[in-house]
């Protein structure tokens, strides 16, 4: 039996749009979230209580006492991280700095609000020891270092959980990663940018499945009534 172009005309019109929807909902159900490699770290809350890591998610990075030396990295976060997710609502960054460099970070925010908006991002005053303990909280393999200052950038879900996925850099590839060196570029836009969007992404799929069972509810409530 030959096969006429009618045929193929119909296959194409009728199963590939079906193929498409399968493979879609596949897509969907086996949407793979980024893993959390520490529970239960310290909310910021603890520190500021006008601030929390409840309500959002949040990238979180330890500038210390001496603003000088982490400029670079700053940039870094600002122009590759940023400058990306400034728009969500469901996104902030937090930067923890030692109370001795308060005039330091007005320098530091002249610097980084050129042509930005630095609303979603927060600078919080604390002591060595504040972010010594929200620091150990995390987990990590590293510690800050002698200026209370680590060159990782985090992100800490809105469950209190440090979240990292594996690296796309063959170097790291295979190491236990907790943060994202906010000195290296390539990690900051390779690794980091992929890892937030996924866990933005998981609370926009959750949204939508709760929204959803929360119509399925009222429209068997409004049957009830009926």
């Amino acid at each position: 039996m030959k096969i006429s172009k009618k045929h193929i005309v119909l296959f194409v019109l009728f199963f590939v749009p079906i193929l498409f929807y399968i493979l879609l909902q596949l897509s969907t159900h086996n949407f793979g979230k980024l893993p959390i490699v520490s529970k239960s770290v310290i909310d910021v809350s603890l520190i500021d209580k006008n601030f929390t890591f409840e309500k959002r998610v949040t990238v979180v990075s330890f500038l210390g006492n001496d603003i000088n030396l982490v400029e670079g990295e700053v940039y870094n976060l600002k122009e590759k991280i940023y400058t990306k997710f400034d728009n969500y609502v469901s996104f902030q960054m937090i930067s923890f700095v030692d109370e001795s460099q308060k005039e330091a970070i007005e320098e530091l925010k002249k610097m980084l609000s050129v042509n930005t908006d630095l609303a979603r991002w927060d600078f919080i005053f604390a002591s060595g020891e504040e972010m010594q303990a929200l620091h150990e909280s995390f987990k990590t393999s590293d510690s800050l270092d002698e200026n209370f200052h680590s060159p990782k950038a985090y992100i800490i879900d809105k469950e209190l959980n440090l979240r990292r996925g594996k690296s796309t850099i063959k170097s790291l590839e295979d190491k236990n990663l907790f943060g994202y060196n906010m000195k290296s570029v390539a990690e900051l836009k390779n690794d980091m940018i992929d890892d937030i969007s996924v866990v933005l992404v998981e609370y926009k799929l959750a949204l939508k499945k709760n929204n959803r069972s929360e119509d399925r509810r009222t429209n068997s409530i409004s049957n009830e009534k009926k």
